[in-house]
């Protein structure tokens, strides 16, 4: 699969970024001079912690709350603007808890509208320190409301950002399944068309091969017919490699055989027993059939039938082999899992491929068995290689 697409960064994005970089010591200045002008008979420990209110401002990103916290007593002992505005704006970016985010702008409302000392103030005072809680109120808003926009802002692009990588995955999904439906094409024509006509040309040779007496023309029967069927093999090989829809690691890798059925059975998580043994020269298509075989039926009965225990048996006879893989009943309720019911299909048409047949279906105890029959004639074997029966 090809890798995703990384998107480089904008200018715009370098601009934002540069503008965050230079943010910090700007706002920094700003509140340091906005408490150089306000300081007039302020006194020294006032002094001392709405400058540290104005140094914490650095740390507003990392830690909002506490910078707001910090900041609330140096709004009620100074009439600072920069701490509380840059304070709120960055915890309203930062939470996402509407209820917090409404207490600090009330709590920065009354800070700044609370006359200090608190008992300086007479009556008609204290009316118009109401009044200034109520316009403060908006005043504390407007940060609050900016800071979520922009919250939203960034949720918005992220969003938009995963929509993207979804639809390019997408698409390359829509690629691979293209290249699917190709393959399987291709496939069905090698198979009906080519391996057709290979087989006509090895049933005509090895009629020619029976009923002439020319030993010339006999051993020349001979070799195209042992042609055709070295073809027809690696024919059929390729139309299984066609077949399947996986990428080029799922076609470049080892391809099994019987001597990794062992180590199948002994992984498949399930409770199953290997019994049995066939000829150790069978073709190699031969040899992945089984596999599949077994692989696909033990994967079955692990999504079907948990619990069950499975016996693959191999076998063969003078005319035929093939593996049966029978599972008992479920010894538990099986979990719905999603599948496209194709797995027992394509075994029928691997086993069709090389002249044979899958049988599959319920035992009377309950269970399941899957039974592959494949032609089998070690006496025509020349070198080690059986010669398949072709198709008419």
């Amino acid at each position: 699969m090809n890798q995703p697409h990384r998107r480089m960064p904008s200018r715009a994005e370098d601009a934002r970024r540069l503008a965050a970089t230079w943010a910090t010591p700007v706002i920094v200045l700003l509140a340091a001079a906005d408490l150089w002008w306000n300081a007039e008979d302020v006194k020294t420990y006032e002094v001392a912690w709405a400058a540290a209110a104005c140094a914490a401002l650095a740390l507003r990103r990392r830690f909002p709350l506490t910078v707001f916290l910090i900041g609330v007593p140096a709004t009620l002992f100074t009439p600072l603007m920069v701490v509380p505005f840059a304070s709120l704006y960055a915890l309203a970016a930062a939470s996402r808890n509407r209820q917090l985010l409404a207490v600090c702008a009330l709590v920065s409302a009354a800070a700044d509208a609370a006359p200090w000392p608190l008992g300086d103030y007479a009556h008609d005072g204290a009316t118009r320190t109401l009044v200034d809680f109520a316009y403060l109120i908006a005043t504390a808003a407007a940060p609050v409301f900016l800071g979520q926009l922009v919250q939203a802002r960034q949720d918005a692009a992220e969003r938009l950002l995963e929509v993207e990588e979804a639809r390019d995955h997408e698409r390359q999904l829509h690629a691979q399944n293209l290249l699917a439906r190709e393959r399987a094409q291709l496939a069905r024509e090698m198979h009906d068309v080519v391996s057709h006509q290979v087989s006509l040309i090895a049933v005509q040779a090895g009629a020619l091969q029976v009923s002439t007496t020319e030993p010339r023309a006999k051993a020349a029967a001979h070799t195209i017919r042992e042609l055709s069927v070295t073809t027809l093999d690696e024919l059929r090989h390729m139309v299984t490699l066609l077949r399947m829809s996986g990428g080029d690691a799922s076609e470049l890798a080892p391809q099994p055989t019987l001597a990794d059925l062992h180590r199948l059975v002994d992984g498949s998580g399930i409770h199953s027993t290997l019994t049995g043994e066939l000829p150790a020269d069978l073709p190699a298509p031969v040899q992945r059939t089984l596999y599949r075989t077994v692989q696909e039926a033990l994967t079955n009965a692990r999504k079907h039938a948990p619990g069950s225990r499975v016996t693959v048996h191999l076998w063969h006879d003078p005319d035929r082999i093939g593996v049966t893989v029978t599972n008992t009943p479920p010894s538990r309720p099986a979990t719905p899992l999603p599948g496209a019911h194709l797995g027992l299909i394509g075994l029928r048409e691997r086993a069709d491929l090389l002249h044979g047949h899958v049988d599959s279906g319920p035992t009377t105890e309950g269970g399941f068995t899957v039974r592959l029959t494949l032609p089998y004639a070690p006496e025509a074997q020349p070198s080690g290689r059986r010669p398949s029966h072709p198709r008419d």
